[in-house]
């Protein structure tokens, strides 16, 4: 993998855990994640009338991503709402790649050699890892569905929007309308079922939201560009170090308890990294 392109997905990485840490620090972690959507939304309006439109042929991925990523937002607030960020984000994060390397030959006809599978598997240990690490967590049995399903959810989503913004032309425009067409309807359920509560939530974390926006945003549109010009699957692998980051958010930030195996399982992390690097 090219060197600038495993650091902008490194960038992504950060910026996806940094979100994920706004949402995790809140109250209400749905209407965070709602309004978070719908901050990175209001970006892409503002910036969509200075971009091409994506090619014919994407459309359709565009739209499915939409449903996909409305299914993903909620999952991932009913999986903060039920236990630690530090038990689901390695379960959420740990699997997609397998998956979405084992159904990326069949369904899209990439082919990885074998030290682009050990660094996928190095990755995908190394996360799964920091999951055995940790403590005991409240309710673990309800997170570990939840965080599953996701799991299921990301690596669908992956595989559309891999294939779809490569028949776009302009990964940007791909990017702004899937946010743009995501948030109107989580949108529209929470005023509708929750408007007073929405109402105060906005007040009180605004400024929270739009970074966690602008996070999100910034996170995708670049793992998007990564997929331009490399592997679905390597991508999916590298941007999954967000893990590393995430768990440090959650103990430092978050005062999330963690075990003393984390080291270990991040250092199998980097290993995994580097020999993408090398392939």
């Amino acid at each position: 993998m090219p060197t600038d392109v495993l650091l902008l997905v490194l960038l992504a990485a950060f910026l996806h855990a940094s979100w994920n840490a706004v949402v995790k620090s809140s109250p209400d972690k749905f209407l965070d994640i709602v309004f978070v959507t719908a901050s990175a939304a209001m970006l892409c309006v503002v910036a969509i009338p200075f971009l091409p439109l994506p090619a014919g042929g994407s459309w359709a991925y565009i739209t499915v991503s939409a449903a996909i990523h409305v299914l993903y937002f909620v999952l991932i607030g009913a999986a903060y709402r039920s236990g630690d960020m530090s038990h689901a984000y390695p379960l959420m994060r740990g699997a997609p790649p397998l998956l979405v390397a084992l159904a990326s030959g069949p369904l899209i006809g990439e082919r990885l050699s074998a030290g682009e599978w050990s660094g996928i598997l190095l990755i995908c240990a190394g996360i799964l890892g920091l999951l055995m690490a940790n403590p005991p967590a409240i309710d673990t049995a309800r997170t570990t569905r939840l965080a599953l399903l996701n799991a299921a959810t990301v690596a669908a989503y992956t595989l559309v929007d891999g294939t779809g913004v490569r028949l776009s032309g302009h990964p940007a425009s791909y990017t702004m309308w899937m946010f743009a067409l995501t948030a109107p309807p989580i949108l529209a359920w929470a005023i509708a079922r929750r408007k007073e509560d929405a109402l105060r939530h906005l007040r009180a974390r605004w400024y929270l939201l739009l970074m966690g926006g602008a996070c999100t945003l910034a996170a995708y549109s670049l793992v998007l560009w990564a997929m331009t010009h490399a592997p679905i699957a390597m991508v999916a692998a590298l941007r999954e170090t967000a893990i590393i980051f995430g768990t440090a958010i959650s103990a430092v930030v978050l005062r999330e308890r963690y075990g003393y195996g984390r080291p270990a399982a991040a250092f199998v992390i980097l290993l995994g990294v580097l020999a993408l690097k090398t392939m």
